[in-house]
């Protein structure tokens, strides 16, 4: 099976090579002489590209899957053929992050509730941190100590050398808006008083959900090994269920359903400690495995200028295999992002073909975005150039799909349109720059709708360019909405308009050129608005 990956990888590059030789629409004389290497990206190459990298044999590109390595392959075999600097680790096009998964290991995880022994997925699942926790069981209610509310669940209770058993409910009155400022939960206040763990007691929500936690904790979930101790909980900890909850109370003063039904009331019930003491282990095999962002450099031309670098990006992966849906579980991701991923390959090529722009280009395809934007915060965290040498960041995420005439959706965009995130949030000049390019070229309706920091879908939070901004870096988001195949089996890549994301990576391309050649870098003149700097 790898042999014909590999086979298929290289008709597919042929391919593209006889496509790019075939077709080269060209521009209207009228479009500045800098923006005409853009005529070299054109809608049969962009789709020789995409028929690879959303094809089934990738398996939906998950993070991390053998899929999102042939991906990688693909993209840095063009690279290499190109003649673009590798900019990853140890002189190659990958920088590598360490995943790992920690499934619980339920032969040696235990919990002793005085003389009697739970079961595991039964009674109780673990949480993320491994380690024991044993001493008397004390109730601590929805455990806040929230000055501004007046609330301190502790009073009178010492909890040192003791499993506290909480609620996480908030209380009537208390919001999530109202955490904020000096405030402690159950398990920040147990960290720092000296208990041993936490016994976290079933919610609605939790009852509802309780197979699939019980699947996830077995499975385990890949997390960015960088960052996982600092996620994590300062205290072990379990969840019971109703069974479980029933078992820790009975024989005891309040029942656990009067607990149970108080929580979810938001009613308060006085902390008070249980007659039971416990012994609980939590423990994890762990197993490791690595994605790679995709780095790449295009030297500029000026000696002083290419010292800095306009930086073009887009995420390569997607949400693998999941859930059947009409016959069909292999997500495939052709416009999330395939889409961004072949764009920023076409910018590549165009690059290659010359002239040379007066900075240097960098070029990054960000693994793991639908974790959580693992690779850009890897990358910005981590990054293989100097940060403070990047000048801007240009986010392609989603750039293929136009909605159908009649269609009246305003979060999708038209043919001739895209949407427009956070080119004028941080510099006015960018968006100046941005709008200059745009008039001078394809003059496409540059929608501006999500362009609000208080934008209900948040969408200014849900990709790469994110991570960039809040290292300071000054960004354009490219987008073309939302569309009912968004994660789902069915974004594929007969869906596309092949000319519309020609045009959008064309724009993206003469952006990134005009950038490149301006001698001032745009200047950052805003702060990113508060609401903005915090996922």
């Amino acid at each position: 099976m790898q042999k014909n990956i590999v086979l298929l990888a290289v008709c597919f590059i042929l391919v593209s090579m006889a496509y790019a030789r075939q077709e080269g629409s060209a521009l209207s004389q009228n479009v500045p002489s800098r923006y005409k290497g853009a005529e070299s990206i054109t809608p049969r190459q962009l789709r020789a590209y995409l028929e690879f990298i959303s094809s089934d044999e990738l398996e939906g590109r998950n993070t991390p899957s053998r899929g999102l390595d042939i991906a990688a392959k693909y993209i840095a075999s063009h690279l290499s053929r190109w003649g673009f600097k590798p900019a990853g680790d140890d002189g190659t096009f990958f920088q590598k992050i360490a995943l790992v998964k920690n499934p619980v290991d339920s032969a040696t995880t235990m919990f002793e509730l005085g003389s009697q022994q739970l079961v595991y997925a039964t009674d109780y699942i673990a949480g993320l941190r491994a380690g024991s926790m044993t001493g008397k069981l004390v109730y601590v209610g929805h455990g806040l100590v929230l000055k501004e509310k007046g609330l301190d669940a502790y009073k009178g209770i010492d909890v040192q050398g003791k499993i506290l058993v909480w609620s996480n409910a908030l209380p009537k009155g208390v919001t999530q808006a109202d955490l904020k400022g000096e405030w402690m939960n159950a398990l920040t206040y147990g960290a720092n008083h000296g208990a041993t763990g936490v016994i976290i007691l079933p919610t609605y929500a939790s009852m509802v959900t309780w197979e699939q936690q019980v699947r996830a904790t077995r499975q385990g979930q890949f997390e960015m090994e960088k960052y996982r101790e600092a996620s994590l909980a300062k205290l072990p900890t379990v969840r019971v269920n109703p069974k479980g909850m029933n078992a820790m109370f009975q024989g005891e003063p309040t029942s656990g359903a009067s607990i149970f039904n108080a929580a979810a009331a938001g009613e308060h019930v006085e902390p008070f400690e249980l007659s039971k003491s416990a012994s609980i282990r939590v423990e994890f095999q762990t197993q490791v495995q690595y994605a790679s962002n995709i780095v790449a450099v295009y030297e500029g031309s000026d000696s002083k200028l290419k010292q800095e670098y306009v930086a073009v990006g887009a995420h390569y992966d997607h949400v693998g295999v999941g859930r059947t849906v009409q016959g069909d579980s292999i997500y495939n991701g052709a416009d999330d992002d395939g889409s961004g991923t072949v764009a920023v390959l076409g910018i590549a090529e165009a690059l290659a073909k010359g002239p040379k722009p007066e900075r240097s280009v960098l070029l990054v395809w960000h693994a793991g975005e639908e974790k959580g934007l693992w690779g850009a915060r890897y990358f910005t965290d981590n990054p293989t150039i100097p940060l403070d040498k990047v000048i801007t960041q240009l986010n392609i995420d989603m750039i293929g799909r136009s909605k159908k005439q009649g269609d009246q959706n305003p979060e999708f965009s038209g043919t001739h349109e895209v949407f427009v995130i956070g080119s004028n949030m941080m510099s006015s000049a960018l968006g100046a720059l941005s709008e200059r390019v745009n008039k001078n070229f394809y003059r496409l309706q540059f929608n501006y709708r999500f362009d609000d920091p208080n934008d209900r879908n948040r969408f200014f939070f849900r990709s790469d360019h994110f991570h960039y901004a809040q290292k300071g870096v000054p960004i354009i988001f490219y987008f073309d909405g939302t569309h009912e195949d968004y994660h789902r089996p069915s974004d594929e890549v007969q869906k596309i308009d092949f000319d519309k994301l020609a045009k959008v990576t064309r724009t993206v391309y003469a952006t990134m050129w005009e950038l490149a050649g301006d001698m001032k870098r745009p200047v950052v003149d805003k702060q990113l608005p508060p609401e903005l700097t915090r996922r």
